[in-house]
């Protein structure tokens, strides 16, 4: 059986407020526990007025404290707006009052802004067509540099980092935080010890849109991989490709572990799935034309938005790519996904305007997923 978690961004819905967002994300979490998701993440966002999860090591202590089984953490600390010591020091305090339930999931999301930000993005590459592996689509790669070279993308850079700090390789951001958990930190022939952090029961997690420097580390590292399916759709086979090739057993897995995300919306018809699931294109649109996600439209809202072609062409990756239907669709198009990417996970984020819909979907994904996945053919000599 393969389980399902969360993955949860604190969206605030059109309407609402920060306050109602943090809530709804604790009412889900418990519910998540009781319908059997194996973890509950939390994102890093910020400067997004439709986005809640600015302080994912804020939010995961929260969380851990209304729940008792399910795992909690992070999808993914940005590494480039912190060093690895207050990484280790946040993590080893919730550790410390949760232990045994916290992953410590990483990503390079940050350092990408600031190495964006210090020089011009290289030429892009020709562009690839859409294709559809086995079933599953592979959308055209969605090209950034624009966005990279906004206004609005210095401006992010300037407030998440000091003035004049510079992000170090991720490698050694990895290498620097495992050792502080182990309590091997050395430099120059001086040691450091993290209190809290060494020794925290902490799992270590890469997360990665592509198949670059992330899966790569991940995998010579012998760490468990998460890849984006949800953000970077037309990357994803290359991301667990790489992260696969690159794989060294280690002391925590002696073979690859993926997780895959997905974003998913379940309502009991299509039909009602494809309306609760359709402020997303205008969602994304604001993402990717202002770098700020807006507040959570309603589908009225969505419905009226007067789209241009150009804007169309903005989001369709990830219109394309997202799964919207009744449970057993839906259930359809993941067990594809997990086909074809080989996963051992599957990574569910859900975004409606009213909570009681995205819980619901949750809800009925857990049920029929469940149902799938743990049908038995009973032997012919029992038949008899």
């Amino acid at each position: 059986m393969i389980p399902l978690s969360v993955l949860d961004l604190a969206p605030v819905p059109a309407g609402g407020t920060a306050r109602d967002a943090l809530r709804n994300t604790l009412d889900l979490a418990r519910r998540a526990e009781a319908a059997g998701y194996r973890r509950y993440w939390l994102a890093e966002h910020h400067l997004a007025p439709g986005v809640a999860s600015a302080a994912p090591q804020v939010l995961i202590e929260a969380v851990a404290a209304v729940t008792s089984r399910i795992r909690v953490g992070s999808g993914a600390v940005q590494t480039g707006h912190w060093t690895p010591l207050s990484i280790v020091e946040q993590f080893g305090t919730i550790d410390a009052l949760h232990p045994g339930r916290i992953d410590l999931g990483l990503g390079r999301s940050g350092q990408r802004r600031a190495e964006a930000a210090a020089r011009p993005a290289p030429p892009s590459a020709p562009a690839r067509e859409a294709e559809v592996v086995d079933g599953l689509l592979i959308p055209a790669p969605f090209d950034f540099t624009r966005l990279a070279a906004s206004p609005a993308f210095g401006l992010h850079g300037a407030l998440l980092q000091q003035p004049g700090a510079e992000s170090p390789d991720f490698a050694a951001v990895v290498d620097d935080i495992a050792a502080l958990l182990a309590g091997t930190y050395a430099r120059d022939g001086h040691e450091a010890h993290a209190n809290p952090g060494e020794g925290a029961d902490l799992a270590l997690w890469i997360l990665g849109s592509s198949g670059g420097q992330s899966a790569r580390v991940a995998g010579a590292r012998g760490l468990p991989f998460a890849a984006n399916y949800h953000v970077s759709p037309s990357n994803v086979l290359e991301a667990v490709e790489a992260y696969r090739a690159a794989f060294q057993p280690s002391d925590v897995l002696a073979e690859p572990y993926v997780i895959v995300s997905a974003d998913v919306v379940v309502a009991p018809t299509d039909e009602q799935a494809r309306e609760l699931a359709s402020p997303y294109a205008l969602w994304v649109h604001s993402i990717r034309s202002r770098l700020a996600a807006i507040p959570f439209p309603t589908p009225a809202q969505a419905a009226a938005h007067d789209w241009r072609p150009e804007d169309l062409d903005l989001v369709a990756d990830r219109v394309d790519t997202q799964f919207a239907g009744a449970p057993g669709t839906v259930v359809e198009r993941l067990a594809t996904l997990q086909r074809v990417t080989g996963a051992d996970e599957l990574l569910i984020t859900t975004i409606t305007h009213d909570h009681a819909d995205r819980v619901r979907s949750y809800e009925l994904l857990a049920a029929a997923w469940h149902r799938a996945t743990t049908r038995v053919t009973v032997p012919q000599q029992a038949r008899r």
